[in-house]
């Protein structure tokens, strides 16, 4: 009998303190150098709700990141076996110290079954830097998110020659598990001591590149064409941009994936240092204007047999690959009987990567006074040649003019200060054929219905603008629904992804399995932490859904996560891909 009682009064005691519901904070010691990252863990031995934190002064905290477990626990009270399913919560926090002392981090409250639970406020001394022990596979304490990430400028020479080009393109080499968007803060340098020539780039896309002999994913964000102007040392300035960037954490989720934060970054160049070479003095002809690269130099009249007062047309042009906007072309030098005005100077250049290309050219009007044969001297034009590395000189053919009795009279309707246009004053003109007439009448602007409805037009805008502002501020307000609409949208540009990538393995179902993560997050209002499968399970047969819809998706995330690590054909990608959207689109209509 007593031992019945006794066994009695036991089970009560157990039932009582298993019943118990407790709170408390925990970290694994009360001691941690500046350069430790500590873990901190707020524990419910049930389901909380409504958990508030404490601030953590001295310390930059990254979290909270949910864990929830479910235990069963058999006891044997006087050989009766009793079985009950514990089932626990944890908030965790990572806290990085900022600086020395000792730091008090206060009480956190959850609220269980109507009841608000407080934790005892906790104590760390934070000491010295200390020695940390590595072993392989340790994850780094303290983190420089996003270090796998630079900015570079590429030159195709840092030792050119005055007026050689030199291209600078700038690229962004980044981790291939990154991403990186929202430029800002564009500060491109000044380009002092050069010509310099911007290359649109029409858009932004990403590839694969090497950066200290590593594979790493590339964006080119801007390509420029610099002329040096003269020799010695020329500095190029920093180019500096800021950017957002996410990266891994070095953590992994519960499927295994790593997570993943956004992180700021601001990135420069740094300076670079140019040499420029003079060209050299031994051999520079006289003719030499200053033209480098690889050039054709031509010298053509209109035509060669005319009367005295019409006008002929001599263009001088250069063409061919080099520094064609920065040199002068040679002037004609013609006999005092011809008339010469000045010439109207035409560019068709183009500037890719390597360079210059194009034509250059003076057009010259002539007109001869007087009947005769006259000769314009050969012209000479002279460039340094790159691929030689030497002087080259090309001269143009004599040129006669036959000039016969002329009977019309050419004026020019400018002084002869500055005679640049030329017309023919023919005897007779003709006619206007076509009449051309004008109302006498006409309605003045102001005053009219047109003035008055612009007029009024912008005072019918404004309800019509703070009705949109409201529509506005009203979806702003909407937390859940624009994280709704945000995943919705991450499913669509995964999957639009995955097609993308369709032959390529990795990246094809990384892209396949962000899809679904994304929808799950749409449909089910939860985050990546709450992401565990037998809480999936749960949460879509609460919305209903079919089993077999359940079994078919859980099925394709598991052969997605299992397909990255084994072989992969073109047609498993493709027949996958459509299971995707077959799945997604099911489970879509089931859970509206």
């Amino acid at each position: 009998m007593k031992k019945i009682i006794l066994a009695f009064f036991i089970s009560i005691i157990y039932t009582t303190v298993s019943a118990q519901v407790k709170f408390e904070a925990q970290t694994e010691r009360s001691s941690y150098g500046l350069n430790e990252r500590i873990q901190l863990v707020f524990s419910i031995n049930n389901e909380g709700d409504n958990f508030v934190p404490p601030k953590f002064p001295g310390f930059k905290a990254e979290g909270p990141f949910i864990n929830k477990g479910n235990q069963t626990s058999i006891t044997i009270v006087n050989g009766r076996v009793n079985q009950k399913r514990e089932i626990s919560t944890q908030v965790i926090y990572y806290l990085s110290p900022t600086k020395k002392g000792t730091f008090t981090i206060g009480a956190a409250s959850i609220e269980y079954d109507g009841t608000v639970y407080k934790s005892a406020p906790i104590k760390i001394t934070i000491t010295d830097p200390i020695q940390m022990p590595t072993y392989p596979g340790q994850q780094p304490t303290n983190v420089n998110y996003g270090e796998g990430i630079h900015l570079v400028a590429e030159l195709s020479t840092k030792n050119p020659f005055v007026n050689e080009p030199v291209t600078v393109v700038y690229k962004l080499y980044f981790e291939p598990r990154s991403t990186v968007g929202n430029f800002r803060n564009f500060k491109a340098p000044k380009y002092n001591d050069f010509w310099s020539q911007y290359i649109d780039m029409k858009q932004l896309r990403a590839e694969r590149g090497k950066y200290n002999g590593k594979d790493f994913s590339m964006v080119v964000l801007r390509k420029v064409i610099l002329y040096p102007l003269e020799s010695g040392a020329k500095t190029i300035e920093p180019f500096k941009i800021d950017l957002d960037a996410e990266v891994p954490t070095g953590r992994r989720d519960w499927f295994g994936e790593y997570e993943m934060r956004m992180v700021e970054k601001s990135l420069s160049t740094g300076t670079q240092t140019i040499n420029v070479k003079p060209l050299p003095e031994n051999g520079k002809p006289a003719s030499f204007t200053g033209a480098v690269g690889n050039f054709d130099f031509k010298v053509i009249p209109s035509k060669t047999s005319l009367k005295a007062g019409e006008s002929l047309d001599l263009e001088v042009s250069v063409s061919g690959k080099g520094n064609l906007k920065l040199f002068t072309l040679p002037k004609p030098v013609v006999p005092s009987a011809l008339e010469m005005y000045e010439p109207s100077h035409t560019e068709n250049v183009q500037t890719p990567l390597t360079g210059m290309v194009g034509k250059v050219s003076d057009k010259y009007t002539i007109i001869p006074q007087f009947k005769g044969k006259y000769t314009i001297k050969p012209m000479e034009f002279s460039y340094y040649d790159l691929a030689s590395k030497s002087y080259k000189t090309i001269t143009s053919k004599e040129i006669t003019i036959d000039v016969a009795e002329g009977d019309a009279t050419f004026v020019a309707n400018t002084p002869s200060t500055n005679k640049q246009a030329i017309q023919k004053k023919e005897v007779f003109q003709f006619n206007k054929l076509k009449t051309e007439f004008v109302s006498a009448s006409r309605e003045d602007f102001l005053g009219s219905g047109l003035f008055y409805s612009l007029l009024l037009a912008p005072l019918l805008l404004i309800p019509i603008v703070m009705i949109a502002r409201k529509q506005k501020e009203a979806k702003d307000a909407d937390v859940v629904g624009n994280r709704v609409r945000n995943n919705n949208r991450l499913v669509k540009k995964y999957l639009s992804e995955a097609k993308k990538q369709m032959g390529d393995k990795v990246p094809f179902y990384m892209a396949m399995e962000k899809a679904l993560h994304n929808f799950l997050k749409a449909k089910l209002h939860i985050e990546t932490v709450e992401m565990s499968k037998d809480n999936i399970i749960e949460l879509l047969q609460q919305r209903n859904a079919s089993e077999e819809s359940i079994s078919q998706f859980m099925e394709l995330m598991n052969d997605c996560e299992f397909a990255r690590y084994a072989p992969a054909t073109d047609i498993a990608m493709t027949n996958d891909f459509e299971r995707a959207v077959e799945r997604i689109s099911e489970l879509e209509k089931q859970l509206k």
